[in-house]
């Protein structure tokens, strides 16, 4: 089976018509082009909104191990610093989305990250809680040397303890009446 097709002349374009265009448009200069689009970008710019530009805040915070003090309470005060750095970031900057905190504790030259704290500013507005959204390292105790026994750990071990001192102690110069 063909199928014979029979062309228009009117709808096929001689060679000659097209070359006639082409030295038509030969006589616009190339620069006029480049130029109108400087034009029109300066317009979409200042017409149209700018696209805003949403970004994580990431922090990184090193906190020092305080004399006699125990990992637990440690802990405690890494919260307690992303907790204020994460309402920090969201409170400085507006276009903040999201915020990423990470607490390291150094101890006697150690140093190892304890927390890290990653919510997104809707999940902070509805609770704004370091421990719900906050995620631990269970390897820094033993990174930091909590684990062994120290010298002041050592020393509280060997020292005695007193007997518990009386409610209403009497003075010995003072007979009791």
């Amino acid at each position: 089976m063909t199928r014979s097709v029979t062309y228009l002349l009117s709808s096929i374009v001689s060679f000659s018509v097209i070359s006639q265009i082409a030295k038509k448009i030969r006589i616009f200069p190339l620069m006029v082009l480049i130029f109108s689009a400087v034009p029109v970008w300066l317009v979409a710019e200042t017409v149209a909104p700018q696209i805003v530009q949403a970004y994580t805040a990431r922090v990184d915070l090193t906190i020092d191990r305080l004399p006699d003090e125990n990992y637990e309470t440690i802990l405690r005060r890494a919260e307690a610093t992303a907790r204020a750095a994460a309402q920090r970031s969201f409170d400085q900057d507006i276009l903040v989305t999201d915020t990423s905190i990470i607490v390291s504790v150094q101890n006697d030259g150690a140093i190892a990250p304890v927390l890290s704290l990653e919510v997104s500013r809707q999940q902070w507005r509805t609770r704004p809680d370091a421990q719900r959204w906050a995620t631990y390292f269970k390897t820094a105790r033993s990174l930091l040397m909590f684990d062994k026994n120290g010298p002041t750990q050592a020393a509280a071990i060997a020292i005695p303890t007193a007997p518990p001192a009386l409610a209403n102690p009497v003075p010995a110069s003072e007979p009791q009446k």
